[in-house]
């Protein structure tokens, strides 16, 4: 199964990356413990794992990485 779209985002309040999995209307959302400078290399294989983890193919779904806006 594949899905429509993975996005990265870093979670401010929590001080950890997001990795949302949007599946139609269904919203996957699971943490990810990088580093608040993590490469975008990095950010796109952490998306790639927990598609895997879930269960979905992550060849071919579009991984978009939103970086955080510095303070």
């Amino acid at each position: 199964m594949r899905a429509d779209r993975a996005e990265v985002s870093w979670d401010a309040n929590k001080s950890k990356w997001l990795v949302r999995i949007v599946i139609g209307e269904e919203v996957i959302r699971r943490a990810c413990d990088l580093a608040s400078n993590a490469s975008q290399q990095d950010l796109r294989n952490a998306a790639q794992k927990v598609l895997q983890d879930e269960g979905y193919e992550a060849d071919g779904t579009a991984i978009v990485i939103q970086q955080p806006h510095a303070a």
